[in-house]
Parts: C-alpha cells; structure tokens; sequence
C-alpha cells in the first residue's frame, strides 16, 4: 500500500481540522513550491525529513542488452533524495519493530567503527 497526496490531505482534514479544500490547496502548495525550487536546481532541505537535489549527469556510452550494440545515452538532470539521520532511525526501528532514537544510531555507528580498527 502506499501512501497517496490524497491520504495527506485526508491526515490534515482529520487532524488540524481544515476543511478538504484547504487541506487539498494547502497539499498543492506545497508541492508545488518544491517543484519550482528544484526547477531552478535549487537543494530542498526538509529538517528532520531529508535533503532532496537535482544533479547533472553527462552523456556516456551504453550498451543495448538485446543486442551489445553501443549506444550514446544524453545528458540528462535526476532528482536524488538523502534522507535525514532522524527520518532514517524512525524508519528502521518501525521495520524492527523497536524504537532506535538518532542518538541511539550514532553510538551504534561509533561502535562498529571501533570494530572496524580492531579488526585492522
């Protein structure tokens, strides 16, 4: 299942009481000013959420895997989304079924790099 802009609309009319029409504008609003920031290549940072970026990637050779024949793949912009340390705790402490806070993950990262000197 996933999560629609319509179920966002549904949480903001449900729980801050708005009625649908502003929460639908609302919702649009939003998306529409991360839209036109990335538009401009600008780097959207959402605190406690993540930083979305748009990057440049050059022209390369590819090959067809029908055929092998070599193919020029453009230039082209993607769209690339980092999540924060925050969102990326709650996430997988949900998938774990336990709640890891950010400082939580971070002594655990510090611990694993401490194994990783001791192994050397």
């Amino acid at each position: 299942m996933a999560l629609t802009k319509a179920d966002i609309v549904e949480e903001l009319y449900s729980k801050l009481g708005f009625s649908k029409k502003e929460a639908t504008d609302l919702v649009d609003l939003v998306f529409d000013t991360l839209k036109e920031g990335l538009g401009r290549g600008e780097k959207v940072k959402i605190s406690g959420f993540g930083n979305f970026v748009v990057r440049q990637k050059r022209a390369r050779t590819g090959r067809n895997p029908q055929t092998g024949a070599a193919i020029e793949i453009s230039a082209r912009s993607v769209l690339t989304f980092r999540p924060s340390q925050v969102l990326r705790a709650e996430v997988n402490s949900s998938l774990e079924g336990k709640p890891i806070t950010a400082e939580m993950q971070r002594r655990r990262r510090g611990s694993e790099q401490e194994d990783d000197t001791d192994a050397e």
